[in-house]
């Protein structure tokens, strides 16, 4: 329980003033998270909805469009509250791992969207869900010194 508390300060704290490279990845992920959030509304939403997998109980569609309003928020977040960067980051890392059983999906339940049409296309996409954790995170200011 201390180890929470801890955590929960910590994003709660005053951030110390960010780097170069954090307001970098800051406004990178805020531009790429709402343009990403629109993408689920409009032109991508079929893209999306293959990497919604089989098993998931609800609607692809529906998932798709709640996942891009959530990404549209976390994208503005990003953009216009750059003293909430801690929360807005940790809380994007956390998103991007929530999600990437949809992308093990892709792969595993061979889905063709986003001219990832071979097997050895969507194993390489895997590999870019641990950088975008990690870049949300610099986002957010961590790791902290």
């Amino acid at each position: 329980m201390a180890r929470i508390t801890k955590a929960l300060q910590s994003l709660t704290a005053p951030s110390p003033k960010p780097t170069a490279t954090e307001t970098a990845a800051r406004l990178a992920l805020g531009a790429f998270m709402s343009t990403a959030g629109i993408s689920h509304l409009t032109f991508a939403r079929e893209d999306f909805q293959a990497q919604v997998p089989d098993w998931f109980p609800m609607d692809k569609d529906t998932v798709v469009l709640a996942s891009g309003m959530v990404e549209i928020a976390f994208g503005a977040a990003l953009l216009a509250l750059p003293r909430q960067r801690a929360a807005v980051g940790a809380g994007l890392a956390a998103f991007y791992a929530a999600i990437f059983p949809g992308n093990i999906s892709q792969y595993a339940e061979r889905h063709d969207a986003f001219n990832l049409d071979t097997d050895a296309k969507r194993l390489a996409r895997l590999f870019g869900q641990p950088a975008l954790i990690a870049a949300a995170l610099r986002a957010g200011g961590f790791p902290r010194k």
